[in-house]
């Protein structure tokens, strides 16, 4: 833990954000029937509309940003997805924008929106499980696991999470003047070291480049939760039991497809 506390910078604990983000009593909230009902101590900020989000350009993908903001992240091992699949996906996605760019300079909301398109290939690619899948061995696992969790109602409420095979899902809201891209770095830096010693490796572990989604509203917030805890079984893993879900929150009736508990925390 003091690993991650030197990589993502300062450990202090605000009482601001301890009651905000923790997990003491009370607190409630439940994602129920197309619909994510949450109590005021949630406090997640929806950007009203495009203009709210600023971008926060990095390597070859946007990546946008929101004060209070709750994003949906996808960060993957640094074997499990080949440079040239990457950048046919990212051609594609430079034709889109060359064709909306023929009427004029992209809107924020097209941007936005061939993000998502970006996202979900690369996601689909994924869940076929390629590469050597090293998060496969419960032992491993269990350290991006931990590290996920520790800075839960610190750094960030960590909503959901799931670790599979070759990437890492997670929906998190960095708190205070925490940045998405410092946890994102804490997080990467951390598990590639512990990582890599339990493995009896080094070197490279995560691929450099992240995903990240700034949710728009409450509907969207339910999806990456949903999609999350759910994209075992879309992956065809059975019993997995390396997901998670914040205290307080509840899947909707009828979500619940796998024999494994989540983790609770």
């Amino acid at each position: 833990r003091q690993g991650q506390r030197d990589a993502g910078g300062t450990g202090g604990r605000r009482q601001g954000q301890r009651d905000a983000g923790g997990t003491g009593a009370g607190r409630r909230g439940v994602i129920l029937c197309g619909r994510a009902l949450m109590d005021d101590n949630l406090d997640i900020a929806y950007p009203r509309d495009s203009e709210d989000a600023s971008k926060r350009g990095r390597k070859k993908l946007p990546h946008w940003e929101l004060e209070g903001g709750c994003y949906a992240v996808t960060f993957r091992l640094g074997d499990s997805l080949p440079r040239a699949v990457l950048d046919s996906f990212l051609q594609e996605r430079n034709a889109l924008a060359a064709a909306l760019q023929e009427k004029g300079e992209l809107t924020r909301a097209e941007e936005l929106s061939l993000a998502r398109v970006m996202n979900d290939k690369v996601e689909s690619w994924l869940d076929a499980g390629r590469g050597a899948c090293p998060l496969r061995k419960p032992e491993v696992a269990a350290v991006v696991a931990e590290a996920l969790r520790s800075f839960h109602g610190e750094r960030y409420r960590l909503v959901a999470w799931c670790v599979m095979p070759n990437h890492v899902h997670a929906v998190v809201q960095p708190l205070g003047q925490i940045t998405l891209e410092r946890v994102m770095h804490s997080w990467k830096s951390y598990t590639a070291h512990r990582c890599n010693k339990v493995l009896g490796k080094s070197g490279g572990f995560w691929q450099r480049e992240s995903y990240d989604r700034l949710l728009r509203n409450a509907e969207e917030l339910e999806h990456a939760v949903e999609y999350a805890l759910t994209n075992p079984e879309h992956a065809g893993l059975t019993g997995w039991p390396w997901r998670g879900l914040m205290r307080g929150l509840e899947l909707r009736m009828g979500l619940r497809p796998w024999p494994t508990p989540l983790q609770r925390y």
